[in-house]
């Protein structure tokens, strides 16, 4: 089993510095790498605080500078926002400083606050994606593209700057249930979450990838599977309720974002607030892998029986959770939860 960190780089509020988050966010990839994660995944967002990486690829290239050995992930850049035949020379160089541990996700966008200010129609957002897509595998397999569709008009052209990793990087969708089939028929990986659910929700969204791939005529192993989840192991209550509240704190936000239409008067700052979807801390403890190490190991082996994924993604930096305590937390997992998880998934092998 391959685990990773997914560092959103969220800013809870003006106490914390936009230079305190980014750099708290490059230290624990460093310090995920020390601890023997395979991957260190970074998000994409604007004009929030939600997230404060605007560019997943600039963190890639500078993060390729201070590791050697984990691989860099894009979680995901929002193709819509982007020129693909810019991205196309900024991929290649991502890959190239890296030395070829570019990890390439991509997706579609959700935020219509985020698109207007860009100028792009997020309505169109689906086929644009869809789209951009196609160009990209175009400039990446071939040495001169062209393309000729309904968002984009590129003549002959040829990209200088190209991949280490041939024919292209691992390309992971952030799977929509309509971009599963996609992933399935041209080799790419999923990207996928069960957000604050429970079990159950992991079995549906199984369902769902078996049927895609089926419906492919793949076998399901054909495309790995990532699975973003909230974890956190501690036998200090304070600390676990500290991470379930940013935790919290982060699904508001993100659902806020879904509605926002307008411009907040103090800048780039929302507030958070108390929604019908807030689950209380006693149920996120049930439905997630949360608590002491040997629960936080049984409740993902339990995860990992359902959904089979091949590489769990933990969310580490959370809103203004204490940087020092979560870096020991990364550490743990490197000394305890990694091993053991996959002692026993050997185990289970044999």
């Amino acid at each position: 089993m391959e685990f990773a960190t997914f560092i959103l780089a969220a800013q809870r509020g003006y106490h914390q510095s936009c230079e305190s988050v980014i750099r708290n966010s490059i230290e624990q990839a460093v310090v995920s790498e020390q601890a023997g994660f395979d991957t260190a995944w970074f998000a994409e967002h604007h004009f929030n605080n939600y997230s404060l990486i605007p560019s997943p690829l600039m963190m890639v290239a500078h993060c390729a500078g201070v590791t050697s050995t984990i691989r860099l992930g894009t979680a995901v850049c929002v193709l819509p926002l982007y020129q693909p035949q810019r991205l196309l020379s900024e991929i290649g160089f991502a890959d190239i400083v890296a030395n070829g541990r570019l990890e390439l996700g991509v997706g579609s966008g959700y935020q219509q606050f985020e698109f207007e200010r860009f100028g792009v129609n997020i309505d169109e957002a689906p086929a644009v994606f869809s789209e951009y897509l196609d160009i990209l595998q175009k400039g990446l397999n071939q040495n001169i593209f062209e393309h000729d569709g309904q968002y984009g008009n590129i003549p002959p052209t040829a990209i200088s700057v190209r991949t280490v990793q041939k024919p292209t990087p691992p390309i992971w969708i952030a799977a929509g249930t309509a971009r599963l089939g996609r992933a399935y028929r041209e080799g790419h990986n999923l990207f996928v979450t069960a957000f604050h659910n429970g079990l159950e929700t992991l079995r549906v969204l199984r369902e769902a990838i078996e049927k895609a791939a089926a419906a492919e005529g793949k076998n399901v192993t054909d495309a790995k599977i990532s699975l973003l989840r909230c974890c956190y192991a501690s036998d200090d209550e304070a600390e676990i309720n500290s991470y379930l509240d940013n935790a919290r704190f982060q699904r508001r936000l993100s659902e806020a974002l879904h509605q926002r239409r307008q411009q907040s008067l103090d800048g780039y700052l929302l507030k958070e607030t108390p929604t019908q979807q807030d689950l209380s801390f006693a149920t996120m403890r049930r439905n997630l892998p949360i608590g002491s190490v040997n629960r936080v190991v049984d409740r993902l082996l339990e995860e990992i029986d359902i959904l089979k994924p091949n590489q769990i993604a933990i969310q580490t930096q959370l809103g203004d959770f204490d940087q020092k305590t979560m870096l020991r937390q990364i550490e743990l997992w490197g000394d305890k939860i990694i091993p053991a998880v996959n002692k026993s998934l050997a185990h289970q092998g044999g």
